[in-house]
């Protein structure tokens, strides 16, 4: 958000092209190991049926090491899932026909409704009995915040919730290929049932000029191209055995109209804070919190560990902040099984980066 990664001109002719060779294959990076090989990766959008007539929507094709996937949303809790190609099949109309109203295209279609404002655009808080704490992992050489993940999870105990605290992660692409040993415990917490994680995206670069307007700013960055910023960051979670939600937050939390209209077309709803701590916001019931747990912000994590020691607040998945157990199921029709791997009408995108 402030005081973050120094802004990055674009590229060399050469420089690019390995990012376009980076955008067919997510390669290992030191310290890090058993990567996985994403490729085909597309945007999409189609109504899809999975197991037991569960209505989905698919937002992704990729391969996985050679095996295609649908990246799915549930469009009732907005829980994403990597699933196999043969166990979704697609229906000829898209979401906004079939599944009008539900809380997933409705959250997608409140976040990103025009006038956008230039900073803080989309969600802040929610419906429910305690905060959504999301925690940016912007690009930082400084010291990760690892006690406030501990916190959270001592939070979570004393509540009784029953499995890991519920925390969202807005990572960057530059902080995971830099923090291997962090991002690890994170993996580790979540594996263990400690921490139950949801990924948000915020973006690859995270480009940021401390002396520049922001209406030519992070990603208003001229030059910046928004696709590669939110698709890399996705392939890249993907490549580690992550999966991302369908949640995105603005570095800065500022965007424009052309962002936030493109950003509808990746099916991705944007997420801003009602109490962002390091600015002296202060919480509420049903309030979006944010920290920054890369560092940056040590007043933001001060003020948030008292609130999380003391039990004050419940924590909440961000999820929760949009869902709606008594919107109608419809009862869907799928496409032919022979026609459920080709996505039809999907909107491709090429894979290209032009940071």
């Amino acid at each position: 958000m402030k005081l973050l990664c120094p802004a990055r001109s674009l590229l060399s002719a050469a420089a690019l092209a390995g990012l376009l060779l980076c955008a067919l294959f997510v390669a290992p990076r030191a310290g890090y190991a058993d990567v996985s090989a994403i490729t085909d990766y597309r945007v999409i959008s189609q109504t899809g049926v999975g197991p037991g007539g569960k209505p989905l929507v698919a937002i992704r094709s990729l391969r996985r090491d050679g095996i295609p996937l649908f990246l799915t949303v549930d469009p009732y809790t907005l829980e994403t899932a990597l699933r196999p190609v043969s166990q979704v099949s697609l229906l000829p109309a898209p979401p906004w026909e079939t599944l009008s109203g539900t809380p997933y295209l409705t959250a997608l279609e409140h976040g990103t409704a025009p006038p956008c404002r230039l900073q803080n655009h989309g969600a802040v808080r929610g419906a429910g009995d305690g905060i959504f704490l999301t925690v940016d992992l912007c690009p930082s050489k400084r010291q990760f915040e690892r006690e406030l993940f501990l916190a959270a999870e001592a939070a979570a105990q004393a509540h009784g919730y029953g499995k890991g605290a519920p925390v969202a992660v807005a990572i960057s692409g530059l902080w995971l290929e830099n923090h291997p040993e962090e991002l690890a415990f994170l993996k580790g917490e979540s594996a263990a049932g400690r921490l139950s994680i949801t990924w948000v995206n915020h973006s690859y670069h995270h480009v940021y000029a401390p002396k520049t307007p922001l209406e030519r700013n992070f990603l208003l960055t001229p030059g910046t191209n928004f696709d590669a910023e939110v698709l890399e960051l996705e392939r890249l979670l993907l490549a580690h055995g992550l999966t991302p939600s369908p949640f995105f937050r603005f570095p800065g939390l500022v965007a424009d109209t052309a962002t936030m209209k493109r950003l509808r077309e990746l099916s991705l709803i944007p997420v801003g804070s009602e109490a962002w701590l390091a600015k002296g916001e202060h919480p509420r019931q049903g309030s979006i919190v944010l920290v920054h747990g890369n560092g940056n912000e040590p007043k933001g994590i001060a003020l948030a560990l008292p609130i999380l020691r003391t039990g004050r607040w419940r924590l909440l998945p961000l999820a929760a902040a949009f869902a709606n157990d008594q919107c109608p199921v419809p009862n869907l029709r799928p496409l032919p099984q022979e026609a459920a791997s080709v996505p039809r009408g999907a909107t491709v995108t090429p894979p290209k980066a032009s940071f």
